[in-house]
């Protein structure tokens, strides 16, 4: 069911919007020029939170230039401060046929995030890779200023955290913990950069109780994201993580340890005006609640077959996509 309304009562105004259908609920504030828009999103699926994000932001965004327009006449993009939750990103379906990219990019990316395959990538002397979220999230370790890091050179620390280490002996010596996140930031060197900061800035993790064991919470905080061609490969590897971080915390504790929600919250999270030709005929499907003919299930024949392929690849060469050797 199609519905979209003046929310009223002693917490909401008549400022507010709701829209709910099958896929789930997104609520924002009065859409006004000059005043970033926030909005909710609430899904049970990562391809549902997807779907309705682009719709809030489409519809609602707030329309601003960047220094990535290409032209003159390029259309301003659109934008919002947007917080998705998912109650459980391995609810199926899983996976949107029509994310910018197909399942061969979504495993090397995939593999790039978790297990830091595309860790060598970094030469920023060469002008190459500043960072990934792997080594910033495993090996964090600062520059000691924007040009030691353009040169990859001297680093704060004599030897680099890994702070997944850190998050799972805080939460084996108090599953209570609150102190449990990992951050992406370099304060001494980030903010100076023009380009290559990372988007990611943290990740937070809350174990809760469930029956004989827990459920496992992530919430992620991102600064500035793509929502059209970044935002789907995004969660699906960085809860990827999230299931990885649960098992491995199972083994710490001995009690099961499962993956609960997940929550992604953008300062800014955009479309850009570079494609939104590109986009025109998606958003018409996406009006049409009925996803059934948009996903796939993480087990279709297809997209495992596809899967499988990439692994291989990478297993034999883990340039192999960036080689052109697909």
């Amino acid at each position: 069911m199609n519905e979209k309304k003046r929310l009223e009562g002693d917490y909401e105004t008549s400022l507010n919007i709701i829209h709910s259908d099958e896929r789930g609920t997104y609520v924002l504030d009065k859409p006004r020029q000059g005043v970033n828009p926030m909005i909710s999103v609430y899904a049970d699926n990562i391809p549902s939170a997807w779907e309705l994000a682009m719709l809030s932001c489409w519809d609602y965004g707030t329309r601003v230039g960047t220094h990535y327009d290409t032209k003159k006449d390029t259309p301003k993009s659109k934008e919002g401060s947007i917080c998705v939750k998912i109650s459980n990103p391995f609810n199926e379906p899983r996976i949107h046929k029509n994310f910018p990219g197909g399942p061969e990019e979504l495993e090397s990316y995939r593999q790039e995030v978790v297990n830091g395959i595309h860790d060598n990538w970094i030469d920023p002397q060469a002008g190459k890779w500043t960072y990934t979220y792997h080594e910033r999230l495993t090996n964090w370790n600062p520059y000691e200023n924007e040009e030691e890091l353009r040169k990859g050179g001297k680093r704060i620390l004599k030897k680099g955290i890994n702070q997944i280490n850190e998050i799972l002996c805080e939460l084996n010596n108090d599953i209570t913990s609150k102190a449990a996140q990992m951050i992406t930031w370099y304060p001494t060197a980030d903010p100076k950069t023009s380009k290559d900061r990372p988007c990611l800035q943290r990740l937070w993790f809350r174990p809760l109780e469930d029956n004989d064991g827990y459920l496992l919470n992530l919430n992620s905080h991102w600064r500035s994201r793509d929502l059209g061609k970044a935002w789907f490969m995004n969660v699906y590897a960085i809860t990827d993580w999230q299931r990885e971080i649960a098992n491995q915390l199972q083994e710490r504790i001995g009690k099961p340890v499962r993956v609960g929600s997940y929550t992604d919250i953008s300062d800014s999270l955009h479309i850009y005006g570079d494609y939104f030709e590109d986009f025109k005929k998606e958003f018409e499907r996406m009006r049409n609640p009925n996803l059934e003919k948009r996903v796939w299930n993480s087990n279709h024949p297809a997209f495992q077959m596809m899967t499988e392929e990439a692994k291989r690849k990478l297993k034999e060469d883990p340039d192999w996509y960036k080689k052109g050797r697909g």
